[in-house]
């Protein structure tokens, strides 16, 4: 089984993204890690919508995140995501951020299960996911 499923996504940090000290405000961090996930979707075949359309949502049910070091105004980010192979019916993902020095400043985790639209909890893959973790080799 292989698993190079990645995405990176480039993230100038703004103004409106850090505090007086010019350091960006730890929950950001958060909505990196959503915006490279939502990447990866686009790019692998399951965005938000897409599930939704097909009967299902995704909420996150874990995030863990490691601060490495300070983001500051002005620097200029890579956020990476990293598909995780589960044996349960969930998405696992780990993450890196990286400055434009490639210094390794955030890493992180998340689950996200699948409920219906009636929000019953998935106990075994949904037939898209099932057949996507097939066609992805994972």
């Amino acid at each position: 089984m292989k698993n190079n499923l990645k995405v990176s996504l480039d993230v100038p940090i703004r103004f409106s993204e850090v505090d007086s000290l010019s350091i960006v405000w730890h929950g950001n961090y958060l909505k990196y890690f959503e915006d490279v996930r939502e990447e990866f979707g686009r790019k692998f075949g399951f965005d938000y919508l897409s599930v939704r359309d097909l009967g299902y949502v995704m909420p996150i049910i874990t995030v863990d995140l490691k601060y490495k070091k300070a983001i500051r105004y002005g620097d200029l980010l890579t956020v990476n995501i990293f598909y995780k192979y589960s044996k349960a019916a969930k998405l696992c993902f780990d993450y890196t951020i990286q400055n434009q020095e490639q210094e390794l400043m955030c890493t992180g985790y998340s689950e996200q299960v699948f409920l219906d639209l009636n929000d019953k909890l998935q106990i075994i893959d949904p037939p898209f996911f099932k057949a996507w973790k097939e066609n992805q080799n994972v």
